[in-house]
């Protein structure tokens, strides 16, 4: 049976290789599917909002023997509130009820109403109100935060990577990631916080750090394309992405253990709250965007680079000349071998570095 590490010696040598850039419009074409259908569930579903954002009051019922959920659903319904109630557990021992918002007198009839059905002190029970338009003003500062936020990369990719088409791919993974995750959080109504909104701008710099890692690797492989006529573009960036799957798997399992663990235990032994918010959108975001990078981001330049003038003729002669040869050997062209060393080939003599000179 082979082993992970010989796996990944022969990933990066091109004696095993995935084929990942040819199924590029299968990839891309399931990107859009599942964008279409996350816009479509934030359009018809909506989001379920938190306090911060939609405005109201909220009443947190601390060390209370019996945390259900409907005692405070049915005092607050006595008290006239009928609508827009929203009960949650926290921590096992404590009960957090929001409601539109109440003025001063009705707050402090259901405060000392929940005190005597929770059998806890008054001073047990707190009571916070937010205002609609500081609501409205945190929704706009986090979408602006977020737009900030893809302006900045887009001048960060341009200027490192120098190539537009690779600003361009990287750009389309984010976006891929972002959408996908606000359609998941619309899907199962888990609660968006402050915090969740944190936890989007956490995913796109992940996204963003694994896209970067993959396409440094893919310009090391394509450096000099246009020089040779054994390969494609394509087949060069497949051989970048395969050289980077270890390395992406292994980024994303280290990087989910500790978000999976604060979010199945914590959410198990304190109760929904801002470690669920941030730590599902986290563990989310770390998984599409772990995909994304491999299969969204590397096919979109593939097919993006394919399409330019150069390269577009230079693939052609690549397989136009690999067709004759192989017509001159029984019909069957050689497996491409992308790589040229394999790791820890010797390199030679020249390879090695030059003693300088010292009068």
């Amino acid at each position: 049976m082979m082993s992970y590490a010989q796996w990944g010696n022969e990933l990066y040598s091109g004696k095993r290789s995935y084929n990942i850039v040819k199924h590029s419009r299968a990839f891309l074409l399931s990107g859009i599917i599942l964008i279409i259908i996350s816009l479509l569930l934030v359009g018809f579903r909506g989001l379920n909002q938190s306090i911060e954002f939609t405005g109201g009051t909220q009443f947190i019922v601390s060390n209370t023997s019996d945390a259900n959920e409907t005692i405070g659903e049915g005092i607050l319904g006595d008290q006239g509130v009928n609508q827009g109630i929203r009960a949650t557990t926290v921590a096992g021992n404590s009960v957090r009820i929001q409601t539109p918002t109440l003025d001063t007198d009705q707050a402090e009839q259901a405060r000392s109403a929940l005190a005597t059905a929770y059998d806890v002190p008054t001073e047990d029970v707190q009571v916070n109100s937010v205002g609609a338009s500081w609501g409205q003003d945190v929704a706009r500062k986090a979408l602006q935060s977020i737009v900030i936020f893809v302006v900045l990369v887009s001048l960060l990719m341009a200027i490192y990577f120098r190539s537009w088409t690779m600003s361009a791919a990287a750009l389309i993974s984010l976006a891929h990631d972002l959408i996908i995750t606000v359609g998941f959080f619309a899907l199962v109504q888990v609660e968006v916080s402050p915090a969740t909104v944190i936890g989007f701008l956490t995913i796109l710099g992940y996204s963003l750090y694994d896209t970067v890692v993959v396409f440094d690797k893919v310009r090391e492989t394509t450096h000099g394309v246009l020089d040779q006529e054994r390969y494609t573009y394509g087949e060069l960036v497949n051989l970048g992405v395969n050289q980077t799957l270890v390395r992406s798997i292994n980024t994303s399992v280290v990087a989910l253990l500790p978000v999976a663990s604060v979010l199945f235990l914590g959410s198990l032994l304190l109760g929904a709250g801002t470690l669920t918010d941030i730590s599902l959108a986290l563990f989310v975001g770390m998984l599409v965007g772990a995909w994304s990078s491999i299969f969204i981001a590397s096919p979109a330049l593939a097919l993006m680079e394919g399409r330019r003038g150069k390269v577009k003729a230079h693939d052609q002669a690549v397989l136009e000349r690999r067709a004759a040869q192989a017509q001159g050997s029984d019909g069957k062209a050689e497996p491409i071998r992308v790589a040229k060393k394999s790791p820890g080939q010797h390199l030679g003599t020249s390879a090695q570095p030059k003693r300088k000179n010292r009068r």
